[in-house]
Formats: C-alpha cells, sequence, structure tokens
C-alpha cells in the first residue's frame, strides 16, 4: 500500500482522540490565545492547557467534524480567555519580583514600622555624647581612630561610649520583642 492508499487511522479510545486533538489543534489554539495576553507565551500556554482541560473533561460529546471541533475549541479558549481577564481585573494588580525590588520606597510592613519605632525610642534614651558616637561610627562610617581624633578623645573612651550607647540600644529593642 502507497501511503494515499492508508486509510486514516479511526482513535479508538479517548486518550487517542484527545491526543489527535491535542496535536492537530493546539499550535493554531495557542496562536490564537496569544492574542489575548498580549504575545506572554506563558499566560497562552496557561489558557491553552485550560481550555484542553475542558476538551478533555467532554471528550465524549466533543464534535466529530474537523471543523466544528475546531469551532468549538476556538470559542472555548476566547471564554476562558475573558474569564482570566476578569479575574485579574477582580483582585489587585501583581507585581512581579524585579518591579517589586526597585520600588524607591521604604518598607512599611508592620514589621518594619515597629523595628523602627523602638529603634527611635532607643535613640531617644541615649545621651547626646552616645548619640553622637553612634552617628560618627555607623551613620558618618569613621573609624574609631578617626572619631577619637576629631572629638579629641582616647580611642579607649570611644569605644566605652559606643559600647554602653549598643548596649542600652539591645536592651530596648530586646523589650520591645
Amino acid at each position: 500500500m502507497t501511503i494515499e492508499m492508508m486509510p486514516l487511522r479511526r482513535p479508538s479510545t479517548a486518550v487517542e482522540r484527545f491526543e489527535d486533538i491535542y496535536t492537530e489543534q493546539s499550535p493554531a489554539l495557542r496562536r490564537f490565545l496569544l492574542g489575548y495576553t498580549n504575545g506572554e507565551p506563558y499566560g497562552a500556554e496557561d489558557l491553552l492547557q485550560e481550555t484542553m482541560l475542558r476538551a478533555w473533561r467532554r471528550i465524549d460529546s466533543l464534535p466529530t467534524d474537523d471543523k466544528e471541533l475546531r469551532t468549538w475549541l476556538f470559542t472555548v479558549g476566547r471564554r476562558v480567555a475573558i474569564d482570566a481577564a476578569r479575574r485579574r481585573k477582580a483582585r489587585p494588580i501583581e507585581v512581579g519580583l524585579p518591579a517589586a525590588a526597585n520600588m524607591d520606597r521604604p518598607d512599611e510592613t508592620a514589621g518594619a514600622v515597629l523595628a523602627e519605632h523602638s529603634l527611635r525610642r532607643a535613640l531617644r534614651g541615649l545621651t547626646s555624647v552616645q548619640r553622637e558616637m553612634l552617628t560618627e561610627l555607623y551613620a558618618k562610617g569613621s573609624t574609631g581612630e578617626q572619631a577619637a581624633a576629631r572629638f579629641d578623645i582616647p580611642i579607649g573612651t570611644v569605644r566605652s561610649r559606643v559600647y554602653y550607647a549598643l548596649r542600652h540600644v539591645r536592651a530596648v529593642m530586646d523589650d520591645d520583642d
């Protein structure tokens, strides 16, 4: 027998029929669904998967005519895409990780707000000399030797003031936990 004379394979099981439908229809359906996802391939794949899942659930009642089947699949695909768009509009805007990482706003979570409040309270409890030492070393980035030279005090005094200032800050922060 030549290839032209071979009869078309008739799917004998639901799985074989579904495989044939997927093989024949999914490339065109995927391209169609890309239009509903603004060219985003992963979104089109999700829509295709949902459409094919619905086809699988109705495999025994799907049209046998190729044209009718294609019309059914594209109609279901369009409805799946519309439903997905409606769901996205009904919930808050999704922000991807890179967009969230580049935000210029400070972290406004409850934990960050409470930590900042505790730190401010701890710093208010320091003497002005201790606050000045912490500012010089941690905010301005000076070394202990540079701070000692700037304030014309021994390095041991700088270390002592920083030690007691940090001890106070830790104690206040630990009490707030």
